[in-house]
């Protein structure tokens, strides 16, 4: 056992991990949504249906959930750092091949290998964080993490938004492509070897039942299930943005609807300020305000005052990532064991809930068109919470 201390946060390798680690996530989560902004010039290019390019972003969250558990079992056998390191090269790469592909078919094949890819990132970074830094900060290097996961999400889809109006689509993913492999040469200089990781003996099938425990635990499924409905809800309202704001009466070009992404500026300060507050009072009471701000702004996005939209997606950023933070939180809390897979599977079923907004939802956007789209999305996390709320109430009562 390695007897050197953990990381804190007055120490250089604290900040070369976070930021490392920080740096690499944000050039995944660009390349993981730098594609939905361009969903409708795709759907001209290549002559196809609204719903066959929106599996540009579902196919993709398949590959990323397969990645997680065949990736996440081979870290921790393998160690962390050449993961992340790798994920953030063979993602980039990546969009060679898709830059030259000539067929829809081809996109959505490379964007399911690319999601595998990028599942190196982030099945290694928690658990490389919880490894390396001291347990007094952890909370405060994971807060900083999913931050730079946010600043992620809403660089790739302001820029390739952007670049896509002012010049091609196809710009955005070279820039994408060339940023990518300068992240990978900054990880190898930056990024320190992980000091106190441990291989595990266990075998895959012992990790099968692990996860297995776990979903026979009512009080987990639940946290699951929250998980899957709140990252429902929040990418049914993004995916379909760009095609509602194009159309009539907005009007808008895509450059102009990518401005809107700086909304997710609300993201990164909702985690923290969630989990202060929360410290302080009730947690599920803060997860509650988070998940109706939420559905408060998919509300007011029905609205056909754009200022009034924008308030919308402020709010809905703002409130889905403190109630995600919390509900991811509470995995820790609900399982007794096997912790590590525990969280995993939590990642598993969030992914489940980008993969479901971006695909199952679209016939209710083509034949109810958004006011539907908007409802469905407030009222269905607010259901589940109260359902919860319900559900633990009956059993309290009854002992």
């Amino acid at each position: 056992m390695n007897l050197q201390a953990k990381s804190t946060i007055g120490e250089l390798r604290f900040w070369r991990i976070v930021i490392g680690l920080g740096i690499a996530s944000v050039q995944i989560f660009a390349a993981m949504y730098a594609v939905q902004p361009l969903l409708p010039i795709l759907t001209k290019q290549f002559n196809v249906s609204v719903s066959t390019a929106s599996l540009a972003m579902s196919v993709n969250t398949v590959g990323l959930i397969i990645g997680l558990i065949v990736l996440g079992f081979y870290s921790d056998r393998l160690g962390r750092s050449n993961f992340v390191k790798v994920s953030v090269l063979a993602t980039a790469l990546l969009f060679i091949p898709m830059l030259l592909a000539q067929s829809f078919t081809v996109i959505l094949v490379l964007r399911f290998v690319q999601g595998f890819a990028m599942a190196g990132v982030l099945a290694a970074a928690l658990a490389y964080i919880n490894e390396e830094i001291n347990e007094r900060v952890v909370g405060v290097a994971t807060a900083l993490y999913i931050s730079f996961n946010s600043t992620g999400g809403m660089i790739g889809r302001i820029v390739t938004g952007y670049l896509a109006e002012r010049w091609s689509w196809e710009l955005s993913l070279q820039l994408l492509t060339v940023t990518g492999v300068a992240v990978f040469v900054f990880l190898l200089f930056v990024l320190p070897k992980s000091v106190h990781f441990e291989p595990s003996v266990e075998t895959m099938k012992k990790d099968m039942e692990g996860f297995g425990i776990h979903l026979k635990n009512p009080a987990l499924l639940i946290v699951f299930g929250l998980g899957i409905v709140l990252q429902l809800s929040f990418t049914g309202m993004w995916t379909f943005l760009p095609f509602h704001l194009t159309a009539a009466p907005f009007l808008l070009t895509l450059d102009e609807i990518s401005y809107i992404y700086f909304a997710y500026a609300f993201a990164i300060i909702g985690s923290p300020l969630a989990g202060s507050i929360a410290g302080k009072i009730s947690m599920d009471q803060v997860r509650f305000t988070g998940v109706l701000l939420l559905a408060a702004g998919c509300l007011l996005t029905i609205s056909s005052n754009l200022p009034l939209i924008v308030i919308g997606y402020c709010a809905i950023c703002f409130g889905f990532f403190s109630a995600h933070s919390l509900t991811a939180a509470s995995v820790s809390k609900e399982a007794t064991h096997h912790k590590g897979s525990a969280s995993s599977l939590y990642l598993v079923s969030y992914y489940v809930g980008m993969a479901a907004g971006s695909t199952l939802v679209t016939p209710l956007w083509q034949f109810a068109g958004w006011t539907s789209l908007a409802v469905f999305s407030a009222v269905v996390p607010v259901v589940y919470v109260l359902l919860i709320r319900l559900r633990r109430k009956i059993l309290s009562k009854a002992q």
